[in-house]
């Protein structure tokens, strides 16, 4: 799974949370597979960490980012 994929996941996913018009932004961690995401202008959390490797499904991301942002919120 590459940047845009986690970003454009990301992207759906807050809105599903209803987070619309958020700025993401999703850097890469130093170790392989894990991921930053940065969130602008929500309610909720403003950072979040995403760990996905090869073959990792969107839906393990989706639920990661569920998870965090209802524990955080």
């Amino acid at each position: 799974m590459n940047q845009n994929d986690v970003e454009r996941i990301a992207q759906a996913t807050l809105r599903e949370l209803g987070v619309a018009g958020a700025v993401v932004t999703v850097t890469p961690e130093t170790r392989p597979g894990e991921w930053r995401v940065d969130i602008q202008g929500g309610t909720g959390p403003g950072r979040l960490r995403i760990r996905c490797g090869q073959g990792s499904t969107a839906q393990w991301v989706r639920q990661q980012i569920f998870d965090q942002y209802a524990a955080q919120s």
